[in-house]
């Protein structure tokens, strides 16, 4: 199969300080002259601002027709310079692309609106950027005023929209008009939430109907779920290809540090506040294991100890367990705790203590987000990433499957298989 998106050796230099402008104004040349001195003493003094930066260095890859692919990597590491590239926006320093059908892209909110116009115009100039003919652009002009739901704003400039107009008329747009190749950056942030699960369905119908998208994301879910392919890039640099969730996971877990205790033993600077506050937070495999190591079966302890400070308070914890996708596992606390839950606390330190079984989790990163709450219902502080720890795979529990196991958890579920009915001819070749 001939590749839609080939990229070889593509790298993009910057320089910073300066600017690739053949003209100036008048006040940029009086700024200019009157700071020219500065930049001169700045140059002698090895301070230049002529400095340069790699945004991507030597990424190589082929995308296929009607494949998604995601594009992930940490703040800075060259996915949004790569899209522009990619869009003809900017062009490389080395390197090569080559795109074989019609691109629409989608980077940042209000790209290629012109501000003066209207919904509907853009809506038209947009299709003809995009190479369509008149009939095609009116054949999806109803489904796209629909999917933006911006009837009542269709004729208003552009200009006076607000963000979140602006998006979604943006991205129904692009959506829309049957584009070959589609590149989508990180703008579905702009949009509340109704709005995402819509654009992210959308993206869904799109791939579905054989086309090709690249979505940058640094939603985690969002791009397993969506993409059959992810590409991580760190510092510029293209550091592994291949399968989304095998991608997502080993990018998850080289940003991850682990965290298995923490303690504070100074009070005052403690985390919480004049009401609780929070002493130790760690982990531990129960008495009986051999190894610290925690596996798909190990049993493992969650320890939290804190001061409690007001006389009479009734204090809980509540725990949320968040798995490399972002995902919440569970949400637990100390609600059938029978000497405490429920009763007024002493001023002093106290020692809550959750047993997590075994054959529950399956392999991956997690992470401990907790919230100290009072009265059941106010939430006194909270803390985020308060620990992140691994399970580990168990060869025993692993049998003759090498793949990833699906799912946030992994119980070790009782089955029973019986013979119902002996039937010997089922199991007969004759006709």
């Amino acid at each position: 199969m001939k590749p839609i998106v080939r990229v070889k050796g593509l790298a993009k230099q910057y320089r910073i300080g300066a600017r690739a402008v053949a003209y100036s104004t008048l006040r940029e040349s009086i700024v200019e002259a009157m700071s020219s001195p500065l930049k001169r003493l700045r140059q002698r003094n090895g301070n230049s601002d002529q400095d340069t930066i790699w945004a991507l260095q030597d990424v190589s890859f082929t995308v296929n027709p009607g494949e998604v692919v995601g594009l992930i990597g940490s703040n800075g590491a060259g996915k949004s310079t790569l899209l522009k590239i990619l869009s003809r926006i900017t062009e490389p320093t080395r390197g090569r692309v080559e795109l074989y059908g019609r691109v629409a892209s989608l980077l940042e909110v209000g790209t290629g609106f012109h501000p003066e116009l209207t919904g509907r115009e853009n809506i038209l100039l947009n299709g003809a950027i995009l190479g369509m003919r008149r009939a095609e652009i009116e054949r999806k002009f109803d489904e796209i005023v629909a999917f933006a739901d911006l009837e009542k704003f269709l004729d208003t400039p552009v200009k006076r929209y607000s963000s979140g107009m602006y998006m979604r008329l943006a991205f129904a747009v692009a959506s829309h008009l049957e584009p070959e190749i589609l590149m989508i950056d990180e703008v579905l942030a702009v949009g509340d939430a109704q709005f995402q699960k819509k654009c992210l369905g959308k993206m869904g119908d799109v791939a579905r109907e054989g086309r090709t998208v690249l979505f940058v994301s640094h939603n985690m879910t969002a791009v397993q779920n969506l993409c059959q392919r992810a590409v991580w890039l760190k510092e510029g640099r293209l550091v592994e290809d291949g399968p989304a969730g095998q991608v997502v996971s080993l990018y998850l877990k080289a940003n991850s540090t682990p965290a298995y205790e923490q303690n504070w033993e100074n009070i005052s600077t403690a985390p919480g506040n004049e009401l609780v506050r929070l002493h130790s937070a760690s982990i531990r495999p129960v008495e009986h294991e051999t190894s610290d190591l925690l596996t798909v079966r190990s049993p493992f302890d969650l320890e939290f100890e804190f001061w409690n400070l007001q006389p009479d308070a009734r204090l809980n914890l509540s725990v949320v367990l968040i798995n490399e996708e972002g995902v919440p596992v569970f949400n637990t606390g100390p609600v059938n705790e029978a000497r405490w839950h429920g009763h007024p606390f002493p001023v002093g330190l106290f020692r809550s203590v959750c047993r997590v079984p075994g054959n529950f989790l399956n392999d991956g990163t997690y992470r401990i987000q907790l919230y100290v709450v009072r009265d059941e219902s106010v939430v006194l502080f909270r803390l985020d990433d308060l620990l992140v720890f691994e399970i580990h795979e168990c060869e025993e529990r692993r049998g003759a499957w090498f793949g990833k196991w699906i799912g946030a958890v992994r119980p070790d579920l009782q089955w029973s298989t019986e013979l119902i009915d002996a039937d010997p001819s089922l199991g007969s070749n004759e006709k």
